[in-house]
């Protein structure tokens, strides 16, 4: 190993059992990806008490759950599935992640190990700049925060993905299926999130080609979602004919006035029929 992440690797194992020093009740947050699977190694590595537990978000991509369990993590059910969520909210945006905070951002334990990095994005180097930070999850009751209150602790917030890779590599880590090329080697470039999700920067439409099954379960929840009977008419309703053409405004566009451009010169009126020759499916 160089010594560059010899160091780091050393650094994590310190922190890490320090901050067991006083807490014993330990959440290592497991999303399956890679590097949950290196904070896992790392906590193993530490010799600290702790839990690892997945949320499941019952949309995640396949050989998630299979993953989870060969690793010995507990799963954590949902209250509510992703496609309730969609029947009861409509389809989450970039500006409404009510998924994010139902199936995934919730407590669990007073201290959570959780495998953030700054050089994910600008947001996170912005974000976070310590590798222990207090997290609050939801509302403050009665003027208290400690019910929802979460010491996050980050044991490989500066490293990079070649420090990840390597890593992985040097300890013979098996990371999820969706890592390896069709040749064995390993792709650490690759994403593992919930499957079409709108934070990615193709706002998930890589997930819906490849799924195509997913666009026709989105759009059978989104259906109840339109059509559920309520005292005022949904927003929505002003700027999109129906479910289909709002799917499309959602999955192509980033926003409404760029679908509003786009409209007649790129699609056709029969949204549910574009979206089927697009995607290759009969849609009900």
């Amino acid at each position: 190993m160089r010594e560059e992440l010899q160091i780091k690797v050393q650094r994590a194992i310190k922190l890490l059992q320090t901050v067991a020093k006083t807490n014993t009740d330990i959440e290592l947050a497991y999303s399956g990806g890679k590097d949950s699977d290196v904070i896992l190694e790392l906590t193993r590595m530490a010799g600290i008490p702790f839990t690892a537990i997945y949320k499941n978000t019952t949309i995640d991509p396949p050989y998630t759950l299979q993953h989870c369990k060969e690793n010995g993590v507990q799963i954590m059910q949902p209250k509510i599935t992703f496609f309730k969520m969609i029947e009861k909210h409509g389809f989450p945006s970039r500006f409404a992640r009510f998924c994010c905070s139902e199936l995934k951002e919730y407590k669990i334990k007073d201290t959570a190990i959780l495998g953030i990095r700054r050089e994910e994005s600008r947001a996170r180097a912005k974000r976070y700049n310590e590798p222990i930070v207090c997290r609050i999850y939801g509302k403050c009751s009665k003027g208290s925060c400690a019910k929802n209150h979460v010491n996050q602790v980050l044991p490989i917030l500066d490293w990079t993905k070649q420090d990840v890779e390597d890593f992985i590599i040097e300890r013979g880590i098996k990371l999820h299926p969706l890592y390896y090329r069709d040749d064995g080697s390993i792709d650490c470039s690759r994403r593992l999130g919930c499957m079409g999700c709108p934070l990615q920067s193709d706002r998930g439409l890589a997930d819906f080609k490849a799924n195509p099954r997913l666009v026709r379960a989105w759009l059978r929840a989104g259906k109840a979602w339109w059509e559920a009977p309520r005292e005022k008419p949904l927003k929505a309703k002003k700027w999109s004919s129906d479910i289909y053409e709002f799917f499309v405004m959602r999955t192509f566009h980033d926003s409404i006035s760029e679908m509003t451009i786009n409209k007649e010169s790129l699609f056709p009126t029969d949204w549910k029929a574009a979206l089927e020759q697009y995607f290759g499916i009969k849609l009900d």
